[in-house]
């Protein structure tokens, strides 16, 4: 149970660092400047959304076994791809302040509610939720992917609200985003060795 929920956290964790989420976060905590309030409306949007992504993952898993992981491999090699092609891709904190529409607020509780709502909805089909349902789904264990794709999710937000832009600065977007379409990879091949043997 402990390496699921390793594996998860860093697949996760890793695929989630260079997203459109990140970018979100830090955006929404640099036009309000409440990082905590920020940081809570993220953490119930990503608990709203990884809780979908092992329900969808387990009742993959009542399927039969081998077309299941045969399925979860492609997903995996398919995130590793789209990964590896977005390492070259800017990341502008600016367009996507324009691309969110927000206004002034002051209130903690509205602050909270626009960050749970824009993240809600950005994360609606991610990557990171098609991970979380393929990892529920091929492991059989929904409770360490769970907490392992929900920690990774909360750091990721955590570390965007606390740190402001600087990340993006200190990392570059390039080399997070080919380790994580690495690990993909990997996860790929180890998912399509299960369904073959």
């Amino acid at each position: 149970m402990l390496g699921r929920f390793v594996a998860t956290f860093v697949a996760v964790f890793l695929a989630e660092l260079p997203d459109k989420t990140m970018v979100a976060t830090l955006v929404l905590t640099t036009t309000y400047r409440r990082a905590f309030w920020v940081w809570l409306g993220a953490a119930a949007a990503f608990l709203v959304h990884v809780t979908i992504a092992v329900i969808a993952g387990d009742l993959l898993n009542r399927l039969p076994d081998r077309p299941v992981k045969a399925v979860v491999a492609v997903l995996f090699a398919v995130g590793a791809i789209v990964l590896w092609r977005q390492r070259g891709e800017p990341v502008d904190p600016d367009e996507e302040e324009e691309q969110l529409h927000l206004h002034a607020a002051t209130s903690p509780v509205r602050i909270c509610g626009i960050a749970f709502t824009t993240l809600l909805l950005a994360e609606i089909g991610d990557l990171t939720q098609l991970t979380i349902a393929s990892l529920a789904a091929s492991s059989g264990q929904p409770v360490p992917v769970f907490f392992g794709g929900l920690l990774a999710l909360w750091t990721v937000a955590a570390i965007a609200a606390a740190s402001g832009s600087a990340i993006l600065k200190r990392i570059p977007v390039r080399t997070v985003r080919t380790g994580a379409s690495i690990v993909f990879a990997l996860l790929a091949v180890v998912t399509l060795v299960e369904a073959v043997a």
